[in-house]
């Protein structure tokens, strides 16, 4: 049976431009300031791209055990790891950003490789809607939870206690960027809430969440690093949580 295409289903594409516009100005800025959190920042943007840009092609041209497997690693493993690791190298510093890089990034690749080598249950195989569902495997799927566990500690948790430490702030910048902060916070937690209703089967859901959630990301990076005075430069990056 050919499955209904609907106009939800090509939010992707929307939502792959939006990251790739987002992806070149965090880059740019760190060509600029040379911070490891900027690095990683663009890194999350630019996975959170790639896994819009496998739904996006999925619901264009059809899907393929490459396209959802594809998916299941840029989305699934890597769409919150590298914003995290970004707060990471922020809040905690390059030298303990570096040792808790060393300690995950290797699970992750040895995750990523199980997806890979995972055969397939074709019966969960959809036509335009990618599911991990097809994961012969399924186990590997149990690895998921602990890897948003990290992600929600360092990115949504590094972005709601900067926001409720700049909101004791009395200046129009602490403000700023406290609303700022808040709203990188919010757009984290779309994307998270879009997928979990996605493994129910509705992943209409996580199109809306991933699109809705980069645009209160960017949002609210952007309240962050438009602060006037100059001389509150450093603090300035401080309070910006992943984007």
């Amino acid at each position: 049976m050919t499955e209904s295409i609907q106009l939800v289903h090509y939010l992707p594409l929307a939502t792959t431009a939006i990251a790739a516009v987002f992806c070149v100005r965090l880059f740019q800025r760190y060509r600029a300031r040379r911070g490891m959190h900027l690095l990683w920042w663009g890194l999350g943007v630019a996975a959170y791209g790639i896994g819009t840009a496998f739904e996006s092609s999925i619901t264009v041209f059809g899907n393929s055990i490459f396209l959802t497997k594809g998916w299941y690693i840029a989305g699934a493993l890597f769409g919150g790891y590298p914003l995290a690791q970004g707060s990471v190298y922020l809040h905690l510093g390059k030298r303990k950003g570096h040792l808790l890089t060393a300690l995950t990034l290797p699970v992750l690749a040895a995750v990523s490789l199980l997806i890979v080598l995972s055969p397939v249950d074709l019966s969960a195989f959809q036509e335009h809607r990618p599911s991990g569902a097809i994961l012969g495997w399924s186990w590997v799927r149990l690895t998921t939870p602990f890897i948003n566990l990290y992600a929600v500690i360092f990115l949504i948790g590094g972005a709601i206690l900067s926001a409720l430490r700049y909101a004791r702030g009395r200046t129009s910048d602490d403000r700023a960027r406290a609303v700022g902060n808040a709203l990188i916070a919010f757009g984290a937690i779309l994307p998270g809430v879009g997928g979990g209703m996605a493994k129910g089967g509705l992943v209409e859901a996580l199109y809306v969440g991933e699109l809705v959630g980069l645009l209160f990301i960017w949002a609210g990076y952007a309240m962050c690093t438009r602060a006037p005075h100059a001389t509150a430069q450093r603090t300035l990056e401080a309070t910006a949580s992943p984007a």
